[in-house]
């Protein structure tokens, strides 16, 4: 697996995980912030007002509606709730949040991040459901995941951008761990004898995601994006789930299972390599995904992406690549990516909320 460059989409650095903790944490790096940005940056962005405090998300307009009929294909949260805690304020007023689950299905216990854009807690979408774009980062991907916490980054503002200019949905982002710790990665993958990572972002997250927001019932709802070794997780889980998840943003990523978990366990490599995965679902005629590649001039992979097109881009799997002129293996030159065309591709396969049209 290739790794992000440090401070563009990297592995973040060991620290303590746990909402307790968090404040302190956020705060110290808040400072540091100021010292490079100047205090009135760190004002714009809400720093040191209310980083940790606890955060919820449309439970008002969900209690409103209630008591009136849900729409079909809406699933309304199904409990029980996370507590989460601000990691960030956005400049719109949105919040990134954390939380620490334990998954029922993996055993797994890891932290998770998520960002509701503004349409959410808009009264008019009450009884609506939001699709889900699940975000794994590169590199290490434990105890952190940067898209979570690297705003700057801009994912969530091409999300907010795309939003006003027509070319996004209001993607609902989760933000999982996709690695059990700092040494190994796990390409994503319920790897014999290893922690079940795999379970943990196909089901665990999933769920997490149901128990908290308002989501459609259709896989039409759900979508990966992911970077690097996130990339192939996500990439990998669309093709092996194409009933629950419907497309994917996969950058810079590789084609095969890579890890040294494996120990040469070639029948369960198999049930995780994306080749193998696309040419059953070939075989089996659907049901159709939906696969956008990223990459960037300046990094390698663009030939192993066109051969996949080449050989698997056919019946039910439906592959695209957005070449990133001058990007380069880091999350910065993805998320531009997205701005250039990734984002709308999605958008327009995925189902978006419809507003009440006799609310407010």
């Amino acid at each position: 697996m290739q790794y992000d460059q440090q401070g563009d989409g990297s592995p973040a650095t060991k620290g303590g995980r746990r909402p307790q903790r968090l404040r302190q944490g956020l705060i110290g790096g808040a400072v540091a912030l100021v010292l490079a940005a100047g205090a009135g940056a760190a004002y714009a962005f809400g720093l040191f007002s209310d980083l940790g405090d606890p955060v919820s998300f449309g439970k008002a307009q969900e209690s409103a509606a209630a008591v009136q009929d849900i729409r079909p294909g809406v699933l309304m949260p199904t409990g029980p709730r996370a507590q989460f805690v601000r990691t960030s304020r956005l400049p719109d007023g949105t919040q990134i949040a954390m939380t620490t689950l334990t998954g029922r299905k993996s055993g797994f216990t890891g932290d998770v991040w998520v960002w509701a854009p503004k349409e959410y807690d808009d009264p008019r979408y009450a009884k609506s459901g939001f699709p889900v774009l699940i975000s794994l980062p590169g590199g290490r991907g434990y105890p952190k995941n940067y898209w979570g916490t690297g705003p700057a980054l801009g994912l969530q503002q091409a999300v907010i951008d795309g939003i006003k200019t027509g070319k996004s949905l209001p993607f609902i982002l989760v933000m999982p761990v996709i690695n059990a710790d700092t040494k190994h990665h796990f390409d994503g993958s319920d790897i014999p004898g290893q922690p079940k990572m795999g379970t943990w972002m196909a089901e665990d997250v999933p769920d997490f995601t149901k128990a908290n927001f308002r989501t459609f019932t259709s896989r039409d709802g759900w979508a990966f994006m992911g970077s690097s070794s996130g990339g192939f997780g996500a990439f990998k889980d669309v093709l092996k789930y194409p009933d629950r998840f419907k497309a994917v943003i996969a950058s810079g990523v590789d084609f095969v299972p890579d890890s040294p978990l494996w120990q040469g366990n070639r029948q369960a490599m198999d049930e995780n390599n994306p080749e193998k995965l696309a040419a059953k679902l070939i075989r089996e005629g659907g049901p159709d995904v939906y696969v956008n590649f990223q990459i960037g001039t300046k990094e390698s992979g663009r030939e192993q992406a066109e051969a996949f097109m080449r050989e698997y881009g056919k019946g039910p799997v439906h592959t695209r690549l957005q070449v990133i002129q001058d990007g380069e293996h880091n999350g910065k030159s993805y998320v531009r990516g997205m701005r250039e065309g990734s984002l709308e591709w999605i958008s327009k396969v995925m189902q978006g909320p419809t507003p009440d049209p006799g609310a407010g």
